[in-house]
Parts: C-alpha cells; sequence; structure tokens
C-alpha cells in the first residue's frame, strides 16, 4: 500500500466516523438522564477534536509530499 492508499483509506475512515458520531449525537438526548447525555456529549466532542487532528495532520503530510515533487 503506497502512501497515497493510506491516507486516502484513512480519510474515509475519518468521514465514516464522523457521520457516526453524528448519528450517537442526535439520539444522545433522548437518554432521559442529565448526567449520562453530558458525558456523552462531553465525549463526542471530545472524540470529534481528536479525529479532525488526524484529518488536519494527513492534509499537512500530503502537503509536505505534494510540494516535494516540485
Amino acid at each position: 500500500m503506497t502512501q497515497d492508499e493510506a491516507i486516502r483509506k484513512i480519510q474515509d475512515s475519518c468521514k465514516e466516523i464522523a457521520l457516526l458520531f453524528m448519528k450517537i449525537h442526535a439520539v444522545v438526548p433522548h437518554l432521559g438522564d442529565e448526567d449520562t447525555q453530558a458525558i456523552s456529549l462531553k465525549s463526542l466532542h471530545q472524540m470529534t477534536t481528536d479525529l479532525e487532528v488526524v484529518k488536519k495532520h494527513l492534509l499537512i503530510l500530503q502537503k509536505r509530499d505534494d510540494s516535494s515533487e516540485l
């Protein structure tokens, strides 16, 4: 597997994970327990933030590799 293939595969997985996070977020209010809802939303936010960090570093890696081709 090339680096580009790995990057694409990780990016695709990040998109899938983000969609799953949105599905979870939509049903959290139906839990009926404020403490559980608060912890769940806080955790979802943190995981989303961490996912964005991964995506950002993939973009940096791509751009770094693209600029070396010049």
